[in-house]
């Protein structure tokens, strides 16, 4: 190396040179930032695929924003007479809705890579399996992946492609909303947890005035939203559906909130109260706006919008506007479960054993490598056994892509003659559904040590 660079050089400057590259293929530690502080290199392989996630979420945005969605016309054969429909050879002027048909194709795209990573780390149960480096290393290729799937993606004919995929998004996001329902309920007890503990610990009013605080506002914003609900989603003639719909969930929601304070329960499992519930009729309230929202008539749905190949629109609503309130929401709540899978595992054992996370005890001999040198690194925690089961966790992100895939595009597809896309009847079940078997899920919770008073539910 001297004879190639100079008398001057150091070979240390080599070392280094090496290492930096050696980064886009090795592992997480090359990754963390000099300012960081040491942490799991489990933790840092979830971030990071994370970030591909987020990554293909924010090309899915763009590419709906009006502007850019008149661009792909510059795409070959993606919107005029590409494909067909059963083996009938279709036209379609699919101008107004070409931002629908790539977000469609970036989720598949995401879809395709975790599913391939979840194939590949099938029954990975520590770091020393080779394929733990592929997980936790070769960032740069992983990349490369993906850009090469989501490229590949766009060439896709367009035939029965938008319309079998729409099911596809519809089950994996039923699955994810699950998954989110699990991961609140968790939060709402942890978080129950906590605060009395701390209060008390601290022998301190303030912490009881805390959760009387919180919990009334939950239940007066359920309260609110409920009525705006009757209000905008709602006909004193007609609207049978949702009338039903709402009474159902409100009547629901009012016997878990009696169920949690029943003393019985509370003398089962003392941590339970109105906080948790008030959080579960909040979220459930929520998913009750996002399915009436996908309603699929004009007179019971003021936000709905559909559009057709003309370019018209037959809500009041501006033509580009696809970004509606429920969207927004279900955008945020999709980034911070998305955070909370990959960062954290639960305080409780039995959703660490339901998600298959186990962090607590994996890694034991990481710890005593994370402070040596005191220098700012990854440190491998998975040499007796992985923190998280890699390939559930791919699952996960997979569900994730698909759920945000949906919520992108508000659920909607288009109809038989492929000119229009509507709002249909699926997405209102499927998401109505999923507010059942949250409540249902939550129910259980309180009442499993009543039922099966031999199991440990601490």
């Amino acid at each position: 190396l001297s004879a190639c660079f100079g008398a001057n050089f150091d070979p240390s400057d080599a070392g280094m040179l090496l290492l930096q590259v050696s980064c886009l293929c090795g592992s997480a530690p090359c990754l963390l930032c000099g300012c960081c502080p040491s942490t799991k290199n489990s933790t840092i392989s979830r971030l990071l695929f994370t970030f591909f996630l987020f990554l293909g979420t924010l090309v899915s945005i763009i590419m709906i924003i009006p502007g850019v969605e008149k661009e792909l016309h510059k795409l070959p054969g993606f919107c005029e007479g590409s494909g067909s429909v059963l083996g009938v050879q279709t036209h379609v002027d699919c101008s107004s809705f070409l931002g629908h048909k790539a977000v469609y194709r970036m989720g598949f795209a995401m879809a395709a890579f975790f599913f391939l990573f979840a194939v590949i780390m099938v029954c990975v149960r520590s770091s020393k399996d080779p394929r733990a480096a592929v997980q936790n290393g070769f960032w740069f290729f992983k990349f490369l992946v993906l850009v090469g799937i989501t490229v590949g993606a766009f060439y896709i004919p367009d035939g029965a492609f938008t319309s079998v995929w729409f099911y596809f998004g519809v089950v994996g996001s039923f699955l994810f909303i699950l998954i989110q329902l699990v991961l609140l309920i968790d939060f709402a007890h942890s978080w129950s947890q906590l605060w009395l503990r701390n209060a008390g610990e601290s022998n301190a009013k303030g912490w009881y005035a805390a959760l009387c605080i919180v919990t009334f506002i939950f239940y007066a914003a359920s309260v609110a939203a409920i009525v705006l609900l009757y209000v905008y989603y709602t006909k004193p003639e007609g609207c049978t559906e949702g009338k039903v719909l709402i009474s159902i969930n409100l009547i629901l929601c009012l016997v878990v909130s009696a169920v949690s304070i029943l003393p019985k329960v509370q003398d089962a499992q003392p941590h339970s109260g109105l906080l948790q519930a008030s959080l579960i009729t909040l979220y459930t309230i929520y998913v009750t706006w996002s399915a009436l929202a996908n309603v699929p008539t004009q007179t019971c749905n003021p936000t709905l919008l559909v559009r057709n190949s003309t370019g018209s629109a037959t809500a009041n609503q501006p033509l580009t506007t696809w970004w509606d309130a429920p969207s927004i929401v279900g955008l945020i709540i999709f980034i911070l479960c998305t955070l909370f899978i990959s960062v954290r595992s639960s305080d409780h054992p039995q959703v660490n054993k339901l998600m298959l996370t186990e962090e607590s005890g994996a890694g034991v001999g990481g710890e005593a490598g994370a402070g040596e040198s005191g220098l700012h690194r990854a440190y491998d925690n998975e040499q007796d056994g992985v923190a998280y089961n890699y390939t559930f966790f791919h699952l996960c992100l997979l569900l994730a892509a698909l759920y945000i895939m949906m919520t992108l595009t508000n659920w909607y597809r288009p109809d038989e003659s492929l000119q229009v896309l509507t709002s249909p009847w699926t997405a209102v079940w499927v998401k109505i559904c999923s507010s059942w078997a949250g409540l249902l899920l939550y129910l259980w919770t309180l009442v499993a040590p009543l039922v099966l008073p031999d199991r440990d539910f601490s």
